[in-house]
């Protein structure tokens, strides 16, 4: 499960090995607390406990770090880029 350094906050971003199949999103971690957003346009993909208020502050985050995060999927995942298809599903 890699971590992406350099993003400063309480809050843990990653990816899962087994999610590079899927268009580029990041995972969100806060204490029990996991989301999962979506990097094309920066969209929800799942959320397990967060509000709304924190999930506006975690989007504001992904958008000011983006060519961070796309830069570490890149590295991990390879340049590929995944169908644009998303199942909705959200697996943690």
């Amino acid at each position: 499960m890699p971590r992406i350094s350099g993003i400063q906050g309480p809050y843990r971003f990653f990816f899962y090995s087994f999610d590079c199949n899927e268009p580029m999103h990041v995972h969100v971690l806060r204490e029990r607390m996991t989301c999962k957003f979506w990097l094309d346009r920066v969209t929800l993909g799942g959320n397990k406990g967060f509000s709304n208020r924190e999930l506006n502050r975690i989007r504001r985050i992904i958008v000011n770090n983006l060519g961070i995060i796309m830069e570490a999927w890149n590295d991990h995942c390879g340049d590929q880029r995944p169908t644009n298809s998303r199942n909705g599903s959200y697996r943690r």
